[in-house]
């Protein structure tokens, strides 16, 4: 007979990833003039939560239920972040799979998969919060876009770069989607105001690039 496996612990999901049945809020989105054919995006309801501290306007995304520890519950999106979730942690600099800082004696670490960016470019753009030492073998380990031996970006600093978000306009349909950047949208770009944000992007220029396991070797030195 095979002998039945108890967990004792449940199985190890990152903060960020979205889970069955947190849904996109509804949309009751409007634009407020601000000066001859400027416009500022909000919500008919905003509330001071729904901006960056950037003054950036962010896409709702429901929360659901979370264990007696505050931890998020339900079936895994394996391939989603929920948006605020990775705002948080993102802003925070945290962890994110369980949330602690993410600074290490060797700095901040970032993970990437392989063909996400150019190794050669002197700086790169980053929506993956980073990662705490006690993680990232399993950051690795779970995250779809990774493979068990990632790009790993060691960073000093990570200044916000900007926002990956879709701008909107007036249409046929009124308030409308008119804009779909394929990339980070700059704080400062002219279409901030009326962008609509889903994922908050990092700026590393100052990293040295390093094999996971050597990495973690020398954390282990440093403790």
């Amino acid at each position: 007979m095979k002998e039945k496996i108890v967990r004792t612990e449940p199985p190890l999901v990152p903060f960020v990833v979205q889970r069955e049945g947190e849904e996109a809020a509804p949309d009751n989105l409007l634009l407020a003039t601000v000066g001859p054919g400027r416009y500022r995006l909000r919500y008919a309801d905003e509330d001071p939560r729904d901006r960056d501290l950037r003054g950036v306007l962010w896409a709702r995304c429901s929360f659901g239920a979370v264990d007696d520890l505050g931890v998020p519950v339900g079936r895994p999106q394996w391939r989603m972040m929920h948006p605020l979730r990775q705002r948080g942690t993102m802003q925070a600099l945290r962890c994110q799979i369980c949330t602690d800082p993410a600074r290490t004696p060797l700095g901040f670490i970032f993970l990437a998969g392989p063909g996400t960016v150019d190794p050669e470019q002197s700086v790169i753009l980053t929506n993956q919060p980073p990662v705490c030492a006690r993680h990232a073998r399993a950051a690795a380990d779970l995250c779809p876009h990774l493979t068990s031996d990632p790009m790993v970006l060691l960073a000093q600093s990570a200044p916000l770069y900007g926002v990956h978000g879709v701008g909107y306009g007036y249409g046929a349909h009124g308030v409308q989607v008119v804009a779909r950047p394929k990339g980070p949208i700059p704080y400062g770009h002219e279409l901030i105001s009326t962008v609509l944000a889903s994922q908050l992007v990092r700026r590393l220029s100052s990293f040295r690039l390093v094999d996971l396991n050597e990495v973690l070797w020398e954390l282990e030195r440093t403790a």
